[in-house]
């Protein structure tokens, strides 16, 4: 009962395994954050690596943007300065602007706007009030240079970017010198720069003035948490988001005209691949992970193959000896290291004693057992050879006191000897079961006639518990069982014409106690006295049965009643635990 729990408890502990792996787990752990370091360091230069990258890619994909601009920010200004040199007016003014044109593959217009927002001179000899446009009125009174993106008539068709620089005289604003780029042709320039990055080139205020891809969703590839404005404000710079599209980007922000025209570039980072873009980071940092992963299972899987396998097929040989297996003289482990089969051939070897320690055992333990048999057959045999010698005594005797007094002998004799064949056929000798003996002794006496001696019939009548008792016990409990049943059948009266009756019953009335009963019938003419129940009148018998209870540790109850007798004796069980059943004696 005690091995259960500690069985269970065993149970909820850790096995090897799961020990090892965490063994393994700590042993690793150190160069497990030892590469998880260096996997962020390295992810960060490479970050920072792309983030320079791109910055020299948006600068040279915008170099010749970038001085196509100058170029016409140059070119304007020299036409400023010609126009205070000579009138605004007039065919020659007409003149000076179609020759800019002309000299460029990139201007597309050239003109004059005066103070009063009159086109008055043109490289295509237009004339335009400009009062009434809206769209341009706060570029031209800014007074300042500048760009200005719109598609304008005059100038010619499609969009156009427009580069103005005021013209002054003593500090009089005379008005503003135009030089006009299409921006198909700076949308061409930027895309044939560089396949890599999208170009973006914008105004101070956030106006866009080209992309590289100039398509339907060209303000995809701007940053999603910060505006153009909040770029120029920051000047050159490189940073980490995600575009309006939500994919993770490197972006880059160079001036092109300092305080007025900014290109920006994105790129996807270089630190990923474009085989799962967005993840590569992920993986880096989850590669260490891996590796401990595939670490503790190789681990695991070579101690199992080596160690762990050898050990539970170790374990499994020790359950089956331990549950009566001993033919293991030829069991092997399977390719098992050497200190391993060591340990199974002196397992083997430490079985084989033991197996052979048991067998000698069990030869002494048999030998020693029909030796007792033995014994308790001869002294059976004795005890009846003595009975039959007092039988021989009680014939031949003629004084009716002596035959009975010989009576009395032989049958205590005859209870001994039925407790000696009882053990004689018995399948174990260590326990004794009470109820086939009193039942054998019970039998005896009423074979023999002890128990009808009276003119009359006595109904016996019997019920034992099945209880096993000592063997210490089993002798005053038979010679107590018997005494108390002859002095029962010398008491037993009952009214004329009634039967006598005897019950004998031995019944277990607690865990550890016994209880045995002998009640017998009464004549009323006998009266309520004391019943000294002697068998002989000289009192033997009722000491002899004080002597079986002191014997047996017992108590002893007698009740008498006007019809019966009862004796009651209570005594401790000598074995409380119940084992395996004996076999009942043969019959």
């Amino acid at each position: 009962m005690s091995e259960k729990p500690a069985a269970r408890h065993r149970g909820l502990k850790p096995g090897l395994a799961f020990r090892l792996a965490i063994v393994l787990s700590l042993a690793m752990l150190p160069l497990g954050l030892i590469s998880v370091f260096q996997t962020l360091k390295v992810l960060e230069e490479r970050r920072t690596l792309s983030e320079t990258a791109l910055l020299e890619q948006t600068q040279q994909a915008v170099s010749e943007t970038r001085e196509v601009i100058r170029s016409a920010v140059s070119s304007a200004r020299t036409l400023a300065v010609a126009v205070e040199a000579f009138s605004s007016t007039g065919q020659s003014c007409d003149l000076i602007m179609s020759q800019v044109v002309d000299r460029s593959d990139l201007y597309s217009f050239a003109g004059f706007i005066d103070s009063d927002m009159q086109l008055v001179c043109a490289s295509n000899g237009e004339r335009q009030d400009l009062a009434d446009l809206d769209i341009i009125r706060s570029d031209l009174e800014n007074h300042e240079p500048g760009m200005i993106v719109q598609p304008l008539e005059f100038i010619g068709p499609g969009s156009a970017v427009i580069v103005t620089v005021p013209v002054t005289d003593a500090n009089e604003h005379r008005g503003t010198a135009w030089i006009a780029i299409p921006l198909g042709k700076i949308n061409g320039v930027l895309a044939a720069a560089t396949s890599d990055v999208d170009l973006v080139v914008f105004q101070h205020d956030g106006d866009i003035i080209a992309t590289g891809d100039f398509a339907d969703d060209r303000r995809s590839v701007l940053p999603a948490d910060k505006s153009l404005p909040d770029l120029v404000d920051e000047g050159r710079q490189t940073f980490r988001g995600l575009n309006r599209q939500g994919s993770p980007r490197h972006f880059a922000v160079v001036p092109i005209v300092e305080g007025s025209v900014f290109a920006l570039g994105s790129w996807r980072p270089r630190s990923q691949s474009s085989f799962l873009p967005g993840y590569e980071e992920a993986i880096s940092l989850y590669v260490p992970l891996l590796m401990w992963v595939i670490a503790i299972a190789v681990a695991y899987i070579g101690v199992h193959r080596l160690a762990i396998r050898h050990v539970w097929r170790l374990r499994s040989w020790m359950r089956l000896f331990a549950a009566g297996r001993t033919d293991l003289d030829t069991a092997r482990l399977d390719n098992a290291p050497e200190e391993f089969e060591v340990l199974a051939d002196a397992f083997r070897a430490m079985t084989r004693r033991i197996s052979d320690q048991e067998r000698r055992r069990d030869e002494d333990l048999k030998e020693k057992t029909v030796l007792l048999r033995e014994i308790h057959h001869r002294v059976k045999n004795n005890l009846q050879l003595i009975s039959s010698i007092m039988n021989m005594q009680i014939r031949n005797t003629e004084s009716p006191e002596a035959r009975h007094l010989l009576r009395r002998v032989q049958d205590r004799v005859m209870a001994l000897s039925a407790i000696h064949r009882y053990l004689y056929l018995a399948r174990k000798l260590s326990k004794v079961r009470a109820d086939s003996l009193l039942e054998d002794i019970i039998r005896q006496l009423v074979t023999i006639g002890a128990l009808d001696e009276m003119d009359h019939r006595i109904d016996i009548s019997t019920s034992f518990d099945p209880v096993e008792i000592n063997p210490d016990q089993s002798v005053p409990l038979s010679l107590l069982a018997t005494e108390a049943a002859i002095n029962a059948v010398k008491h037993c009266g009952v009214e004329r014409g009634a039967p006598c009756w005897i019950n004998i019953a031995l019944k277990q009335t607690g865990t550890d106690t016994l209880c045995l009963s002998i009640v017998n019938s009464r004549s009323t003419d006998e009266g309520t006295e004391a019943d000294t129940r002697d068998t002989d009148g000289s009192g033997l018998g009722s000491r002899l049965i004080q002597s079986f209870v002191s014997q047996l540790d017992g108590t002893l109850d007698t009740h008498v009643t006007a019809d019966r007798y009862e004796l009651h004796v209570t005594f401790p069980l000598s074995w409380p635990e119940a084992e395996e059943d004996d076999a009942l004696p043969a019959k």
